[in-house]
């Protein structure tokens, strides 16, 4: 098992203490926070996608969406996306999953929580 598996198993098993996942979110902030995403992310998949869509991620296993191909670090994480492990990605993607694409960091947790409260309400 790679480094990247085992920070996303742990993160998704325990979580960080006091994170941003243990916050309840507001989901209709997020909804608005979730416009600086959408410049490569979109909810169905669209014409040209540059990220994959992001309907359903919750749940679902990183690198495995519907829209354009994530990366081979994505794909390679096994336990599916949870709140804790989307918080941790979110919070700093590279340190997360080593050779990800995605660089834009959500340093703020209240960002975070309302950003992953959105997406888990899109079912």
């Amino acid at each position: 098992m790679t480094w990247s598996r085992m920070l996303l198993l742990a993160l998704a098993l325990y979580g960080p203490a006091g994170g941003a996942a243990a916050q309840a979110g507001d989901a209709v902030r997020g909804r608005t926070l979730f416009a600086r995403c959408s410049g490569c992310h979109a909810l169905a998949p669209r014409g040209l996608p540059l990220a994959p869509a992001l309907k359903g991620v919750v749940g679902r296993r990183p690198g495995h969406g519907p829209g354009a191909p994530a990366s081979a670090a994505l794909r390679a994480v096994r336990p599916p996306w949870s709140p804790r492990s989307l918080d941790a990605f979110l919070a700093d993607p590279p340190a997360a999953v080593p050779g990800t694409t995605m660089s834009l960091r959500t340093p703020m947790a209240r960002d975070r929580a309302d950003i992953i409260a959105f997406l888990a309400a899109q079912r």
